[in-house]
């Protein structure tokens, strides 16, 4: 038996475009006995509460029938898509799987396990299966599972997050292959967790696995692709490229198939991921170019460095923006990333526009010492130049800042922090040090230029400046925002790895304090287990414990 595996990159809400890709998948499949699409692959992933929208689900199934009669002479097909439960009790829509056979739509296939941490919510929506999903076909029985179902196995979790396996339910009801269509985000070396997961489930019942998986990116997640195929021995017999689109055909009985080869170092992976989620972002919103302002630091050559990857040199502005605290190194390094990415610049003093801010407030200030107020309206004056030009040229502005930053609040709202889209807001600013290295290494020449990476890191918005004057050493830094942030480990629990207690307690303070900020910043693009993003649900106002 051959089983297709449509590794696709569906837009949110397309229901015709997401149709038209599956449609020209399936007939690419050839003779494939059943072709797999990813989860809610119809609708994109993930809808969100266009779920809430009846006329939206609606025309999804209307969309969906045309799509079988349009495939009637070609391979079955199992669509994801979300379908109204008509009970009179739980919630009104299944995350379903649909059958497409012979003109037909044959019957569906629900989801068991609906998560609700993270950036998943799926219980707001959605009704579990009661009882295991299986598809004869030929002389075999497939188990259907959709994505979360597979991630409850008890011997690869130490606290289980749901009562019931529907993998174990599966393969007591007779399954000899278990199918996954899935949704499931990047982040950096996940890859590998869920091909030994995959790999000991399989190995563990006996029987084949097939997984596969959406490509592209969605707003703040980004979906590495990766679909693979497991024998009954835990082997992996076939992967499907990642951070594009993709078809492999797994057959059931020669286990034939072919491994694409993949890159799982952090940096690679950070960086396709950062690449394809911002071509996907800017496109699917509806733009074709994008700029961003260029200071001649590490942060901005690197997101000068996506953009160009992600829409081509042509398609990205870099904006020089000098101020009396601007060194003459920052200018020129700014220049020659430019010119080594070969994006087009220009430049705007804002020397004469700060003259008229001090002027106008002179009287306002009067009496008052000078401080980081000033400062503010340097990334201020620079973040409203940035937005003219976004809505002048038709751009997307693209906003700077690393995860070092916006966990602290070293940015200033409606400044730096103004922008489309924040693409390495979920990058610490040591990794953006070693991608930085990575890419000029792995490009066999200097794309960043190298002051960029030696020179202490400042926001030049007075003189003398540098980042670890208000911030410890970046190293200590990502250390404790690691621990706090990804791992919630508390204060104590920090201390214990022998940090210094002031630096701790004002790391916290800081990261606490800073929540108004990022309520209002720009979505950025999730690559960690925990991004400033839906998944972080801290309140505003609350007393700090």
């Amino acid at each position: 038996m051959k089983i297709a595996l449509l590794q696709l990159n569906p837009t949110v809400g397309d229901l015709k475009g997401n149709s038209d890709l599956i449609a020209r998948a399936v007939r690419q499949a050839g003779d494939a006995d059943l072709a797999v699409t990813s989860e809610l692959a119809l609708l994109g992933y993930p809808p969100r509460d266009l779920l809430l929208n009846a006329d939206f689900v609606r025309a999804g199934w209307d969309i969906l029938r045309q799509l079988a009669l349009d495939l009637k002479g070609s391979s079955p097909v199992l669509v994801g898509l979300a379908e109204p439960n008509p009970g009179e009790v739980g919630r009104p829509l299944f995350n379903s799987a649909a059958l497409l056979r012979s003109g037909q739509v044959e019957r569906t296939y629900h989801k068991t396990l609906l998560p609700t941490y993270d950036v998943f919510d799926e219980e707001r929506y959605f009704e579990s299966a009661c009882e295991p999903q299986i598809l004869d076909i030929g002389n075999i029985r497939l188990g259907i599972s959709i994505c979360e179902d597979i991630w409850n196995d008890r011997d690869l979790w130490r606290r289980r997050r749901y009562h019931t396996d529907p993998i174990e339910e599966l393969v007591k009801a007779g399954a000899g292959a278990v199918i996954n269509l899935s949704a499931s985000p990047f982040t950096v070396g996940k890859q590998a967790h869920r091909e030994a997961m995959l790999s000991s489930m399989a190995r563990k019942y006996g029987v084949p696995f097939l997984y596969v998986n959406q490509v592209g990116g969605d707003d703040e997640l980004v979906f590495d692709g990766r679909s693979c195929f497991f024998d009954g021995r835990g082997r992996l017999v076939a992967r499907a490229r990642g951070f594009e689109e993709d078809l492999i055909v797994a057959d059931l009985e020669s286990l034939a198939g072919t491994i694409a080869k993949d890159d799982f170092a952090p940096e690679a992976e950070i960086w396709r991921a950062l690449v394809l989620g911002t071509r996907d972002y800017v496109h699917k919103c509806g733009f074709s170019s994008a700029l961003l302002g260029l200071s001649g630091g590490i942060d901005s050559s690197l997101v000068a460095a996506v953009a160009a990857e992600a829409f081509g040199p042509e398609s990205v502005l870099g904006v020089l923006m000098p101020s009396p605290y601007s060194s003459i190194g920052s200018i020129e390094d700014a220049q020659r990333l430019a010119q080594n990415l070969g994006i087009k610049t220009i430049a705007i003093s804002i020397t004469d526009i700060m003259a008229y801010f001090d002027s106008g407030l002179e009287d306002a200030f009067r009496g008052r010492e000078r401080d980081v107020t000033e400062e503010n309206i340097q990334a201020r004056i620079r973040g409203n130049l940035l937005m003219a030009l976004s809505n002048k040229y038709g751009s997307v502005l693209l906003t700077t800042g690393n995860k070092s930053e916006l966990a602290v609040g070293y940015c200033t709202i409606y400044g730096d922090m103004s922008g489309g889209l924040a693409v390495i807001s979920d990058v610490p600013k040591t990794m953006v040090y070693r991608m930085a290295k990575w890419l000029n290494a792995s490009r066999g020449q200097e794309i960043i230029p190298a002051a960029a990476m030696s020179k202490a890191p400042s926001a030049e918005l007075r003189f003398c400046q540098t980042d670890q004057d208000s911030l410890p050493p970046y190293e200590v830094l990502d250390a404790i925002l690691e621990m706090h942030i990804e791992r919630h480990q508390s204060a104590e629990a920090i201390l214990a790895q022998g940090f210094d207690a002031e630096t701790v307690g004002r790391v916290l303070r800081l990261v606490k304090n800073a929540e108004f900020k990022r309520k209002q910043a720009a979505p950025g693009l999730k690559v960690t287990d925990r991004a400033f993003g839906s998944g972080w649900r801290m309140p505003i106002a609350c007393r700090a414990w």
